[in-house]
């Protein structure tokens, strides 16, 4: 697997303290500012980048996803231009992990052995494919294995002791625990209760643990921080996005920067959260 994940997680243990996962749209709401921002995401306290691939008909993504996806699907974006994007982060950035999530079918459209090869010559350091169950490992996780891309699936508060092993058959880099049912942009998880899953999940495995959906502002981050190994960010970042452009959808003047203010203070929420490194 690359070594950028497993360096990047190991020192963060070595700090005490969870990663902040920072996910955005990948041309969203255009090119160069999507660039700008993912640029702009590790100078403010971002860990680990998940790279959005933008797809015309999601399942997991709740409304203000699917807008960041239409508006850089009408800006012109495609996978490879979002592949593009890692290459010109990679120019300046050799140090933080990407990771690429969306859909299966436009990896499926471009080509799987093509997707792979070229993910890989641009840097990514992992997938999150959502409709891609461990049914289907042979479709994609197991050629990405075997080019050294780990493959990241998701568990949730329905995945039980039976089906877990499942899940994490072939799942390197991190578990990504999806910390309610339903769709991104939803309220805050019960800090218990994630607490509680993270702890049942890694009896199984000794993978970090990252946790996502409803996590907004600095305070959530500390208090799923406190138990998880990794804070997941998306809906929060999108909706800064949204809310800074013009009014006929153009990034503004302050685009980057809102983005960057919010993620300075959730850096400050996950550098807070102090955990123990477990021995």
């Amino acid at each position: 697997m690359t070594a950028r994940m497993e360096k990047r997680f190991a020192a963060l243990k070595a700090e005490g303290r969870p990663a902040l996962v920072t996910y955005f749209m990948g041309g969203d709401p255009d090119y160069e500012t999507s660039l700008g921002i993912m640029k702009a995401l590790p100078v403010a306290g971002a860990d680990v980048i998940e790279l959005g691939m933008p797809f015309s008909d999601p399942m997991a993504d709740g409304p203000a996803i699917q807008l960041a996806g239409q508006r850089a699907l009408k800006a012109g974006q495609t996978l490879k231009k979002t592949l593009q994007l890692a290459t010109d982060f990679r120019r300046t950035d050799a140090d933080t992990p990407i990771v690429m999530m969306g859909y299966y079918n436009p990896i499926y459209i471009y080509g799987v052995e093509k997707f792979l090869d070229d993910a890989l010559a641009a840097g990514i350091d992992g997938l999150i494919v959502v409709d891609l169950p461990p049914e289907m490992d042979d479709e994609l996780c197991v050629p990405a294995i075997r080019k050294g891309i780990n493959f990241i699936r998701l568990a949730t508060p329905t995945t039980d002791d039976k089906r877990l092993p499942t899940v994490l058959n072939n799942t390197s880099g991190f578990v990504y625990y999806v910390s309610m049912n339903g769709i991104t942009g939803s309220a805050l998880p019960n800090p218990s209760l994630v607490s509680g899953a993270v702890k049942r999940i890694k009896q199984h495995t000794d993978l970090p643990v990252c946790v996502g959906f409803g996590v907004k502002t600095a305070e959530h981050a500390k208090l799923i921080g406190a138990s998880a190994d990794g804070v997941v960010v998306g809906t929060a970042i999108v909706n800064q996005i949204a809310t800074s452009l013009t009014k006929d959808g153009k990034a503004s003047a302050d685009t980057i920067q809102a983005v960057a203010t919010l993620v300075r203070g959730l850096s400050t929420g996950t550098r807070s959260a102090r955990l123990v490194a477990a021995e």
